[in-house]
């Protein structure tokens, strides 16, 4: 059986309707009906340019915009009929408007394709989406920065390899989570500012005949100007590459806070307690308190990464201009969108909750040798030994406590000096771990002072 009331859009080319695989295949109506404010708010200012150049009568522009505008209240109340025989949102926005204002509908789309159409709207969509993970970012980083404040003197243990290496301060390493997204604000800004030219009048590849104004229509949907080549305005999917792209890095970032909230609240670290809003228990142990927010935040990366990743793969073999594969462009896009809030929500939720547990902190920054660096430095500075001797010495004295199943500050002064004669006991001043932190002034460094420079820098960054 077929469908023939989907021809009207062909007029005469096709004498019978699709059936119903290829009707299934080609509608997009399903994904693309998200974007339906993003359609209306295109058409209005499509009609509205299109009386103020003499296209179309002004009372006509003005049936098509009261017309759309009943469309949309009819989409936000939930009594809109959608139809798949009518393919996409383009289609089933203009067919209602045609039933409620009848002929006037059928000249909105004088001077446009649905090429342009659809590149306006998605660019509109995702340009809101920027907006959003850079406000949700925005939300995340002032959670950061209240911890930080909270725990600018606290110490905790720096790692590299998973391995216990020198002391920092809570703040600091708060700070460095700080930096990351601060950065990931920066790629979606950039990226925001390089997306924002409006394809619409660009038609289906050539542009048109009609004597339109661009400009118009570019101010009036927030452009910055219309695209300069009508090929590249059509065929662009850019602005939703790097919407993923981006948020990829930031999904990156999230994942690896979250493998460290997923370590840190395990029964054998300790560092941090999250709060019940953001755990679970088990079905089986009783004594379970499961970080599932953060290993779902963990696992956002894949997701997000695998829409990057499909999108490209639609796009790389395309020439130009417009392909009916750029109907795979969206649903990549509207899921990690989707999921990057979340997980931008999840974790803002969480840091905002967490409290650090300061004395398992301290004790796992005491382990582990975490002053030996301060030691070798000691040597360089006090006894003018060369930093590879110095390092051979300090080995030497790691050796030494691990033997006695000590710390470095727990060595006798004779034991040290039998490592090198000249240590004295002023030696002792550099191995606690409060010392340690509080030396670590260069900028950028782990130095409670240095941290609450850089809360200061965020701070007037964000405000």
């Amino acid at each position: 059986m077929t469908d023939k009331s989907s021809n009207a859009m062909w007029g005469g080319r096709f004498a019978a309707g699709p059936d119903a695989i290829m009707e299934a295949i080609n509608a997009s109506i399903g994904f693309d009906k998200r974007m339906y404010a993003q359609d209306i708010a295109g058409s209005r200012a499509h009609a509205a340019m299109l009386a103020a150049t003499g296209i179309i009568t002004d009372k006509d522009a003005e049936a098509i915009g009261e017309g759309l505008l009943t469309v949309l209240s009819e989409i936000e109340s939930g009594n809109f009929p959608f139809s798949t025989a009518l393919e996409d949102i383009h289609m089933n926005v203009e067919a209602r408007l045609k039933d409620i204002i009848g002929e006037p509908a059928g000249r909105l789309h004088t001077a446009r394709s649905r090429n342009d159409q659809v590149a306006t709207d998605f660019k509109l969509w995702t340009r809101e989406q920027y907006d959003a993970a850079i406000q949700g970012l925005e939300a995340l980083i002032g959670a950061l920065l209240t911890q930080a404040e909270a725990g600018v003197d606290t110490v905790m243990p720096g790692f590299t390899h998973l391995q216990v290496a020198q002391p920092v301060t809570w703040g600091h390493h708060m700070m460095a989570y700080v930096e990351m997204f601060g950065r990931d604000i920066s790629r979606f800004k950039d990226a925001r500012a390089r997306m924002n030219e409006s394809p619409l009048g660009a038609a289906a590849l050539a542009g048109t005949g009609f004597d339109i104004d661009r400009h118009m229509t570019a101010e009036a949907l927030g452009f910055d100007r219309p695209a300069a080549n009508s090929l590249d305005a059509v065929s662009d999917r850019d602005f939703a590459l790097e919407f993923l792209s981006c948020s990829t890095i930031c999904a990156m970032h999230l994942s690896r806070f979250a493998e460290e909230l997923v370590i840190w609240s395990s029964a054998q670290f300790r560092f941090v307690a999250l709060s019940d809003r953001f755990s679970t228990g088990s079905s089986i142990m009783p004594q379970k308190k499961n970080p599932d927010a953060a290993e779902l935040i963990r696992a956002k990366i894949g997701r997000i990464m695998g829409a990057m990743v499909a999108l490209f793969t639609v796009m790389k073999g395309l020439p130009l201009a417009y392909s009916k594969d750029m109907q795979e462009d969206k649903e990549q896009v509207f899921d990690a969108a989707d999921h990057l809030m979340l997980a931008l929500a999840a974790m803002t939720g969480m840091v905002s909750d967490m409290s650090a547990n300061t004395e398992e902190l301290r004790k796992a920054a005491a382990s582990g040798f975490s002053t030996a660096t301060d030691l070798a430095d000691w040597l360089v500075r006090e006894l003018n030994l060369p930093f590879r001797d110095a390092h051979h010495v300090t080995g030497a004295l790691v050796a030494l406590a691990e033997a006695q199943g000590c710390d470095l500050p727990e060595l006798s002064l004779e034991d040290m000096q039998g490592v090198h004669a000249d240590i004295t006991a002023a030696v002792f001043d550099v191995l606690t771990v409060e010392n340690s932190v509080s030396s670590r002034m260069s900028y950028g460094g782990t130095a409670p002072a240095q941290v609450r420079v850089q809360i200061a820098r965020w701070k007037e960054i964000l405000s």
